[in-house]
């Protein structure tokens, strides 16, 4: 049986705006989200379950797109809020992949941020979202168009923050934006969201930095390395069934690798010095990480939820943090 926190998440700064979110945000991506048979991998039910015992444990950052089973997932939050006070809660979406089937709606281009925004305003049932986030960037669409557009929607008071989300640690199209959006007075990027854990690091030589320079907050998505880092996979066995690993050659390629194994150990190690789990280690590990601002969790169950939770109470110190940090270098 999973142990159920017994305190509050801390909310922290997002960056160096005046918003204060959750240590942990509570990811949505398996939101209605179709499997092969044609079920979903979270129901309306499980969803809510998810969404009522976050919000008990203080959880405020629920982390959203607009792509998610096709606006599934938010309709399924903006349901859950219609009994709740929206204000206490810090809401994010994200615009930039294909909505229907029209030249114009992907991407960044004004027509489709602005269809965008209002489609998933309604589907939430709310007159603002805290945070947008492009979810890619459109190499397209001009850098000026989609920095004034999305200015617009922080202005008219429909967005009250904005943020970029990348797949790859490209930190040079933060800057580029960024700094245009400087030079024009257009509301710039506040926060950034981007793959990060303890065998994804990527991010470390430019974009890291790139993030302390401008004082963003981070947002990191997969803390588990796609399941890599719960300790399911074992080495020299064939992965479980059903599992990524089981289905996809490039997660053998990219996971599964001696070096990999070896900080999975050490990972194993301390946790059990820390009396946490594997998975409640390698989040604890982000939430210890300074430039961090909260990792996003995505739980497909109640109690993979309620694991992922007690990672804010693991004490881990600043030697056991520098350790696990310098294997992977």
């Amino acid at each position: 049986m999973v142990k159920r926190l017994r305190m509050e998440l801390q909310t922290v700064p997002l960056g160096e705006t005046g918003l204060r979110v959750s240590e942990l945000a509570l990811g949505t991506a398996r939101f209605g989200a179709k499997r092969e048979d044609g079920s979903e991998e979270i129901d309306r039910e499980t969803a809510y379950e998810l969404l009522n015992r976050y919000a008990e444990v203080g959880g405020n950052f629920i982390d959203m797109a607009d792509a998610y089973a096709d606006g599934t997932a938010e309709t399924y939050v903006g349901d859950w809020l219609e009994d709740r006070e929206r204000e206490n809660f810090v809401l994010t979406s994200k615009i930039y992949w294909p909505s229907r089937d029209d030249p114009n709606a992907s991407g960044l281009n004004r027509k489709h941020l602005r269809h965008q925004l209002d489609t998933i305003l309604d589907r939430l049932g709310t007159e603002y979202l805290d945070v947008l986030y492009i979810h890619r960037w459109d190499d397209e669409t001009p850098p000026a168009e989609f920095m004034r557009t999305l200015d617009e929607f922080v202005s008219d008071g429909r967005v009250h923050y904005l943020g970029a989300s990348n797949r790859e640690p490209n930190a040079w199209q933060v800057v580029k934006a960024n700094e245009l959006a400087r030079r024009r007075g257009y509301e710039p990027f506040t926060c950034a969201q981007i793959i990060y854990n303890l065998v994804d690091r990527q991010i470390e030589p430019e974009y890291l930095p790139m993030v302390q320079d401008y004082g963003l907050g981070l947002t990191t998505f997969s803390p588990l390395a796609r399941g890599f880092l719960t300790g399911k996979y074992e080495r020299g066995e064939d992965p479980p069934s059903g599992s990524r690993g089981a289905r996809e050659d490039r997660f053998w390629d990219e996971y599964l690798t001696e070096e990999n194994f070896d900080l999975l150990e050490e990972l194993e190690r301390a946790a059990d010095s820390l009396g946490a789990s594997t998975v409640q280690a390698a989040i604890a590990w982000l939430l210890t990480h300074p430039d961090v601002t909260s990792p996003v969790i995505g739980p497909r169950t109640p109690e993979q939820l309620e694991e992922n939770l007690m990672a804010a109470e693991v004490n881990m110190s600043s030697e056991t943090f520098e350790r696990l940090a310098n294997l992977a270098r």
